[in-house]
């Protein structure tokens, strides 16, 4: 699968481990709970996690719940 494959990005945060990004998929590796796939996002939403000052809360406020 395509996902397997996909380069991960570590960053800082509490919640959040890494997160990678293809072909407008989001991938969100958290510390706890394991890496999940949200398929349908928009380039800027993962440039906007990216660069969050709290990517917990940028994850809970613009992607959980949203994408699949």
């Amino acid at each position: 699968m395509l996902h397997a494959a996909m380069s991960m990005i570590p960053v800082n945060s509490s919640a959040i481990a890494a997160i990678g990004y293809e072909n407008g998929v989001l991938a969100v590796a958290f510390h706890n709970t394991g890496t999940y796939f949200h398929p349908g996002v928009p380039y800027s939403v993962f440039a906007g996690l990216l660069h969050a000052g709290s990517k917990g809360a940028f994850y809970n406020r613009f992607i959980r719940g949203r994408y699949r």
